[in-house]
């Protein structure tokens, strides 16, 4: 399934979602200037690879232009390719806008930094004998995505979906398309390094986990927010009251 859009109108510019898309569009245009050696030299040192964290744990020395921990951070940035980065940039293009729309500009833009590690973490902990830089932005999205099932379970998502040759354009609740993406996650997680395809499905699941937890805990929607959607349903509910009498 390929999500098109969202029909959730959201009420503010989603600002920091666009800084992190021409971010990591820009971090890619330099990538793709390096040449192979460089690249593969540039995924070495700013990628999360989860043995490296585990040689670092043990105090085993581990070479690299910064420290262990920062990868944390920078990998979320990083892209392998054209289709990577386009995919994950469409993702949060779709479901950013709303979270962000709900938390606020600077508790979303802590939010997405906090989903990333959190996914790059639950990749360190249960695939540590990888040796393969992990990079890209899918964990941190994978974290918004969670959110937005949590805050618009019933927000409608103009889904792709192809069956054989024919194309079919259908309305999913969010809830139901971002629970069937979660549940592929999970699927997927065991055998992924084994069977070749480097996915790291162990942070996408992670960081859907985390991006769930935390709205529902540290990161509850703005009072703003709140305001505007119950004065949206009574505005909804008075509207169809008037068929109804």
């Amino acid at each position: 399934m390929i999500p098109i859009r969202d029909i959730n109108q959201s009420s503010r510019t989603p600002a920091v979602v666009y800084g992190i898309i021409i971010v990591n569009i820009l971090v890619f245009l330099y990538q793709l200037g390096l040449s192979p050696a460089g690249l593969q030299d540039f995924f070495l040192h700013f990628g999360a690879t989860p043995r490296r964290f585990l040689l670092a744990a043990t105090g085993e020395p581990v070479g690299g232009l910064i420290a262990i921990p920062l990868t944390l951070f920078t990998h979320m940035f990083i892209h392998g390719g054209w289709m990577h980065i386009i995919g994950n940039m469409w993702f949060l293009f779709i479901f950013g806008d709303n979270v962000e729309d709900a938390l606020g500009h600077l508790r979303f833009a802590v939010f997405y930094l906090l989903c990333g590690i959190g996914a790059a973490g639950a990749e360190m902990l249960l695939s540590s004998h990888v040796d393969v830089p992990m990079v890209g932005a899918s964990g941190a999205i994978a974290g918004v995505m969670g959110a937005y099932m949590w805050l618009f379970p019933k927000a409608k998502v103009v889904t792709l979906i192809p069956i054989i040759v024919f194309i079919y354009f259908i309305e999913i609740p969010a809830m139901v398309f971002l629970a069937f993406w979660f549940g592929m996650q999970l699927l997927n997680a065991n055998g992924a390094y084994a069977a070749g395809g480097g996915v790291a499905y162990y942070a996408h699941a992670g960081g859907f986990l985390v991006g769930l937890a935390m709205i529902l805990t540290i990161m509850k929607p703005s009072r703003e927010f709140l305001n505007r959607q119950t004065i949206r349903r009574r505005s909804t509910s008075s509207f169809f009251s008037k068929f109804q009498r």
